[in-house]
């Protein structure tokens, strides 16, 4: 998708696009970062310079799953349209080394644990700012269930 703001009510589209893309086109969703072929370093997200030796990183994904550090469940009136609760927290992805933090699927808010296997998925979840639903990426549970597909 192209363009950095959410679609319209019919057509939503990614809130920061290019955040999240299909391993090998078709597969799970993955998150994409920067590897420096000059330092080693990987980052997330994707950036120009490496932050680390000022070497030019190569686009790659930096993890489709990982295993859940911590989180919380924010149980006050949600911005941007999120339902509440919703929930946010720190993942371990599987093979880069990194920590990040991010949302998960609302769905698990009463059912996470830490040291949970999740994924990467994108969920149309929420508005932007100007009040158009949006594409976010989310963590969601490893197996989802028949019912969460395509949510």
């Amino acid at each position: 998708m192209t363009g950095t703001m959410c679609g319209d009510v019919t057509e939503p589209a990614e809130l920061v696009p290019g955040l999240v893309e299909r391993v090998n086109g078709r597969g799970p969703y993955a998150l994409v970062g920067s590897r420096c072929p000059d330092c080693g370093a990987t980052v997330f997200p994707s950036v120009v310079r490496c932050p680390y030796c000022q070497g030019q990183p190569l686009r790659q994904g930096v993890g489709a799953a990982g295993s859940l550090y911590t989180y919380t469940v924010v149980r006050t009136r949600a911005p941007f349209g999120l339902p509440e609760p919703y929930a946010v927290g720190y993942v371990d992805l599987d093979g880069s080394g990194l920590r990040v933090f991010g949302l998960i699927d609302p769905a698990m808010a009463d059912e996470l644990t830490v040291g949970q296997r999740v994924e990467v998925g994108l969920m149309r979840l929420g508005v932007d700012g100007q009040g158009r639903p949006c594409l976010r990426p989310v963590f969601r549970s490893e197996h989802p269930t028949a019912s969460e597909v395509g949510r």
